[in-house]
């Protein structure tokens, strides 16, 4: 089966740190964002892929091309009009008859797949949301969605759409993608997913829902670190150090250096990194990146920064340098 997984967007609310890196390259729990999604896919049954990449998709080829042996089909979505346009420019990549699967490249998840994929509908990832007004909702009726709706302001129901979206019939979501584009038909200016496969709905092709309870969000730096903690808690390794603490659960780089200092919980430390006399916790450390005297809390630090001095919470991109001292 295969695989799509749109990843053209800049990801502007992870700035500083997309200034340098695109969003899906985000390391988490050791791993990039767009790692731990094939990781899974794989596990569960995935044998083909079409990444869809925009901002710097030459970062996300290389390190797919290089990590994984799955045939990789790259489409650039030159134009960033909506996440239907976005599968609407991968369309030449899959089969009309045989079932995708469509992932959001910002959406790390736990279920299991294995059991969607052997199902005979179409069906799509959905977690009770208090306000999903953010999202599109499914309204459903018997166990089948009747209506979906894109970022109600009024939502009519609570299950919020996560990114998943398995797709038996894609020659009727080409037809409705192209429908859309060739219409110019928009939501909030944009060509949406959830209107092509309202169309499917309402032409009577069944979607059914599947529930998402382990959905990790990582489109922002507060619910970076939270994914970073949750999945540091499921895949952290037992970690020691000759003249420093861990606290699990940690991830840290074998090439890290540190000395005389307090790691954890939930610090995931990148490679090369060099930490002394420094207090790591609930944090992300980059590759190549330097802590000294510090204590860091709720903190993410790009790849190749400096941070000495004292207690601070900091935000800082790629090759950033800061002094406390």
């Amino acid at each position: 089966m295969k695989a799509i997984i749109p990843v053209a967007g800049m990801g502007s609310r992870l700035r500083p740190h997309t200034y340098t890196l695109p969003k899906v390259m985000l390391s988490v729990a050791g791993k990039p964002i767009i790692g731990h999604i094939f990781d899974k896919l794989i596990e569960d049954g995935i044998t083909e892929a079409t990444v869809i990449i925009g901002y710097m998709g030459e970062v996300i080829e290389k390190y797919l091309r290089s990590h994984y042996s799955i045939p990789i089909d790259f489409v650039e979505q030159t134009e960033l009009l909506g996440l239907g346009h976005s599968i609407w420019v991968a369309q030449r990549t899959f089969s009309d008859t045989e079932p995708v699967f469509i992932i959001l490249g910002d959406t790390i998840f736990d279920v299991d797949l294995k059991k969607v994929f052997n199902a005979k509908d179409s069906s799509l990832g959905v977690k009770y949301v208090e306000d999903p007004r953010r999202f599109g909702v499914a309204e459903v009726e018997n166990g089948v969605i009747k209506k979906l709706i894109e970022k109600p302001e009024k939502p009519t129901s609570h299950l919020a759409m996560v990114g998943l979206y398995y797709i038996t019939k894609p020659a009727l979501l080409k037809e409705s993608l192209n429908y859309l584009v060739e219409n110019n038909v928009r939501t909030k200016n944009e060509y949406q997913l959830t209107d092509a496969l309202q169309r499917m709905i309402e032409g009577g092709h069944t979607f059914t829902t599947f529930n998402v309870e382990g959905w990790y969000d990582c489109g922002k730096p507060e619910t970076l670190l939270s994914t970073n903690q949750v999945l540091l808690s499921m895949k952290a390794e037992k970690a020691e150090l000759v003249g420093s603490v861990v606290i699990p659960p940690v991830f840290i780089h074998p090439s890290a250096n540190i000395t005389h200092s307090v790691i954890g919980p939930n610090a995931s430390i990148g490679e090369n990194a060099v930490i002394k006399n420094s207090v790591i916790r609930n944090s992300i450390i980059g590759s190549e990146a330097r802590v000294d005297a510090t204590l860091l809390e709720e903190s993410i630090v790009g790849n190749g920064a400096l941070i000495a001095g004292r207690f601070r919470r900091v935000n800082v991109g790629d090759m950033t340098e800061l002094d406390f001292k």
